[in-house]
């Protein structure tokens, strides 16, 4: 950014925001990018809506330096941390510090509903 040029807020509509499946999510699982480096003046923060069908999950995976928070708005699913299982359902949520193996999957009947942010957007981007 240079110094002439003033950030920008952005407001934006979720329903302009296409349902995207990314790299290791299965079955219907599925996210709206919301903000981040694609349409925001950021590269310190991912902010996303997801919703997992019945079964849908993300395979286990694990992050160098990403920290993660999921908070649920509908539906039910179970979380692993490492070999820990967590049954999560609307307003529990989790901090995954970088290191933490961690899978979610909906056990449920209707849709798992949940935000997530992530930070930084680039699991090799150096933190400054």
């Amino acid at each position: 950014m240079t110094t002439s040029s003033k950030p920008r807020a952005l407001v934006e509509k979720m329903a302009n925001i296409p349902w995207q499946q990314f790299p290791g999510h299965f079955g219907g699982a599925l996210s709206k990018a919301l903000v981040g480096p694609g349409n925001a003046d950021t590269h310190r923060m991912d902010f996303r809506i997801s919703r997992y069908a019945p079964a849908a999950f993300v395979e286990e995976h694990v992050h160098k330096i990403q920290e993660q928070v999921y908070y649920v708005l509908e539906g039910e699913g179970v979380l692993t941390t490492d070999d820990e299982k967590h049954l999560m359902r609307p307003h529990d949520y989790v901090y995954v510090p970088p290191g933490v193996r961690h899978s979610f999957t909906n056990t449920g009947t209707n849709g798992l509903v949940f935000l997530v942010v992530t930070t930084p957007t680039d699991d090799e981007q150096e933190m400054r």
